[in-house]
């Protein structure tokens, strides 16, 4: 019978969408699936199941970005290469000290130790001939004894100390053509320029040049504080003798000007001598200050001189001779009394 013939006015039938088989199975299969999920587990120990399989999250992989990874590789070369490289230029400082001492410790065993030929230095300043009677007094050579970096400074105080004896010398001639002018009243003069010549030109040289060449060629404190003492008034001495008081033996420019109106050829030969003492000055100032520079590079000290004076004395022959006498001789009059 076909459809037709139904009641249409009996109670409709009770139809229910969601008892569909296929619906069924699709909802149960959510509810167990959903039912394995813990999400108030600790970290590492819950897991989940995406379809029907349980997986730990602790085995699933974890992956870093590859170029953090590359950058903190790089990093770690770059520090450990500049590292390196501090290193090594540490090395070369250390390795080029240590060649510099070497080189010093080098020269001052060579400027100390005797010549080859001779147990002893011969001394061969002054330059004087074989056939002389008089010997030379002193050794000096600036290329065996004196340090490369004041080889030039003492040069030049070698120089100076000939430009002071030729200025004497000619300071004698100025003299002698003032003493022609007026015998009576510059014969002084004329004496006294020949005391200057024949006793400052030695004395300068063992008094501050001689002091200096050893201060040089041993870093001694005590030859320093000795030159610097002598050449400071040997500077002193300079500026009277270009002023040229008259009466002092000096042909200076006082002397030389009050020459002008009585003889103008003396007074000019007396002013060639004044300018002569002039330089004299001025180098002499010059050459000072340059010591005194390379003398506090040395690292020189008062306290230094003083420890090297008193071992020089407390060792020297002579003076422990001469205590030793003089012991003796108060022990033999403390004796005698008793």
């Amino acid at each position: 019978m076909s459809d037709f013939d139904s009641n249409p006015f009996a109670d409709p039938v009770d139809v229910n969408p969601f008892q569909d088989a296929s619906v069924t199975t699709a909802t149960s299969g959510v509810t167990e699936k959903l039912g394995d999920y813990n999400p108030f587990s600790a970290p590492g120990q819950g897991s989940y199941s995406v379809t029907g399989t349980t997986v730990p999250i602790s085995a699933v992989p974890s992956s870093q970005p590859a170029v953090l990874q590359t950058s903190v590789e790089q990093s770690a070369k770059g520090n450990a290469s500049a590292a390196a490289a501090s290193l090594a230029k540490q090395q070369e400082e250390l390795e080029r000290k240590a060649a510099e001492l070497e080189r010093k410790e080098r020269e001052l065993e060579s400027r100390s130790a005797p010549r080859p030929n001779s147990g002893v230095k011969e001394n061969n300043w002054p330059p004087l001939p074989k056939f002389f009677p008089v010997k030379p007094c002193f050794y000096q050579d600036f290329e065996e004894e004196i340090p490369e970096e004041y080889r030039r400074i003492c040069r030049r105080m070698y120089y100076l100390w000939m430009f002071h004896s030729a200025t004497l010398f000619l300071n004698v001639l100025g003299c002698l053509a003032y003493f022609t002018v007026n015998a009576n009243s510059h014969g002084v003069d004329f004496g006294l320029s020949i005391l200057w010549f024949v006793l400052f030109t030695p004395v300068a040289f063992v008094c501050w040049y001689r002091p200096v060449y050893k201060a040089f060629r041993s870093d001694s404190s005590f030859s320093f504080f000795f030159f610097f003492f002598v050449f400071f008034f040997q500077v002193v001495v300079y500026i009277i003798q270009t002023v040229g008081i008259p009466g002092w033996g000096n042909s200076g420019w006082i002397a030389a000007i009050s020459m002008i109106q009585q003889n103008l050829a003396v007074a000019v030969t007396m002013m060639v001598v004044a300018g002569f003492f002039t330089v004299n000055s001025v180098l002499g100032v010059i050459l000072l200050k340059m010591v005194h520079s390379k003398y506090r590079r040395t690292g020189a000290s008062f306290t230094k001189a003083q420890q090297e004076f008193s071992q020089g004395v407390l060792t020297n022959r002579t003076f422990q001779t001469a205590a030793s006498s003089a012991a003796s001789s108060a022990a033999q009059g403390a004796f005698s009394r008793n």
